[in-house]
């Protein structure tokens, strides 16, 4: 079998007394979009930083691609790609400049012709990037993430600010990439990105994984069962079931009118979102302040590079 393509285990990262990431494990199968979800504060960031190479560890084991980031070497690098929450490189230049020009940054990089056609950009390859749209430039940050060629691609919070239609055509992308052969790590707060895109998701809280798995085994079968709601007596009943079909049956031979009907009958089956809130113990996900850290993660292009 081939190696995992990141492998975690008992990850640690301590500032001062606050413990941002407190014994993590995570690992990423080569092939898949993996998205790791949290509320602000939950050790996300620190975690992907280390990843990267971009922020040192306390403790624990960390491999991305068969090697330990911190030790990450120029070859190392070339190997994975990266998209930020917001750069601003190169502004006064092209798209078509600056793909081309971020193309020489590495030894067998993508065509940058066909990396323009694969983000959907060709129409735009000569304005300059200060000119184009919030998404428009996210698909131009993809482009000089993936025009290296990367076998493992980083996604920051990629759909921050679009409206539907951009985020729906972004993830098509994202999907494409992934069938070409790319890894995919994404960081979201968008519950329906990570339940349409993701192989299998991660939730952190407290630094810490607290479940993990494909999107539609969240929970387990526990957090998934439906509610039945009637009305019954002027009063909304309800009741949590594993066999909705037989209560639903139960309740018209009951409460059932001339026509069959039960007053009110509703079966409600829990959301990614319901179950998320219920993992994280329902914090609100804008009411944690990330920690406010100097970091050395770098905020252009040209640093990362």
């Amino acid at each position: 079998m081939s190696e995992a393509a990141v492998h975690v285990r008992d990850l640690h990262k301590h500032y001062g007394d606050k413990h941002a990431v407190d014994g993590l494990e995570l690992t990423v199968e080569q092939g898949e979009i993996f998205a790791v979800l949290g509320p602000n504060g939950a050790g996300k960031t620190t975690t992907v930083e280390i990843l990267e190479g971009f922020r040192h560890r306390d403790s624990g084991e960390v491999r991305v691609l068969g090697l330990d980031p911190a030790h990450g070497d120029r070859a190392w690098r070339s190997r994975i790609g990266i998209v930020l929450q917001a750069t601003n490189d190169l502004a006064e230049l092209t798209v078509r400049e600056q793909i081309h020009h971020f193309a020489r940054y590495y030894p067998h990089p993508r065509d940058p012709e066909e990396v323009l056609a694969a983000v959907g950009l060709v129409e735009k390859a000569g304005t300059r990037s200060r000119q184009l749209s919030g998404g428009q430039r996210r698909r131009l940050d993809v482009a000089l993430g993936i025009i290296g060629n990367p076998e493992l691609l980083f996604l920051d919070e990629p759909t921050t600010g679009f409206d539907p239609q951009a985020r729906r055509s972004f993830w098509d992308l994202v999907r494409t990439l992934r069938e070409e052969g790319t890894t995919i790590l994404l960081t979201t707060h968008y519950l329906e990105e990570a339940e349409y895109l993701a192989d299998r998701v991660a939730v952190v809280h407290d630094g810490h994984v607290i479940d993990s798995g494909p999107p539609a085994e969240l929970g387990g079968r526990e957090a998934r069962r439906p509610t039945v709601l009637w009305t019954q007596d002027g009063q909304t009943r309800q009741v949590r079931t594993a066999t909705p079909t037989a209560t639903v049956a139960d309740l018209a031979a009951r409460l059932g009118g001339p026509d069959g009907e039960v007053p009110g009958l509703q079966v409600v089956r829990p959301s990614l979102e319901d179950i998320y809130l219920d993992l994280i113990g329902h914090t609100d996900l804008d009411a944690e302040a990330d920690v406010a850290l100097p970091t050395t993660r770098p905020t252009t292009r040209e640093s990362v590079r």
